[in-house]
């Protein structure tokens, strides 16, 4: 079993700067790659970042040089700096990690933090 928990969403007026945090425990050997994804209200879910564990780093161009992704591998723990918010950056944002266990590896999501961005 492998548990994340996030924190950090919230309401923020446009301009503004969030922080998310996801803290991921349980029975796994390794963390491949951690990221963030979101979905907006009858959107699909779309990747906002990931990181992998040698550091590199991709971003949906939407966000890019607005979002910063970061990781604790001492803490199992990834965070997304959101800076210059904007209204259509609004959605629920879900971490998500892909994690060595056992023999195989498997992907586990959070359950959502709410980012509301208004004009």
């Amino acid at each position: 079993q492998v548990q994340l928990v996030e924190s950090g969403g919230g309401l923020v007026q446009a301009g503004g700067s969030l922080r998310l945090s996801c803290a991921a425990s349980g029975n796994f050997f390794s963390i491949n790659s951690m990221g963030w994804y979101r979905q907006a209200p009858e959107k699909q879910r779309d990747l906002v970042a990931t990181i992998i564990s040698g550091g590199s780093t991709n971003y949906a161009e939407s966000v890019k040089g607005r979002f910063t992704i970061s990781r604790d591998n001492a803490k199992k723990a990834v965070y997304l700096q959101m800076n210059s918010l904007k209204p259509e950056d609004t959605a629920v944002y879900y971490c998500h990690v892909r994690v060595l266990s056992g023999l195989r590896y498997l992907e586990v999501w959070g359950q959502g933090t709410l980012v509301t961005v208004s004009s």
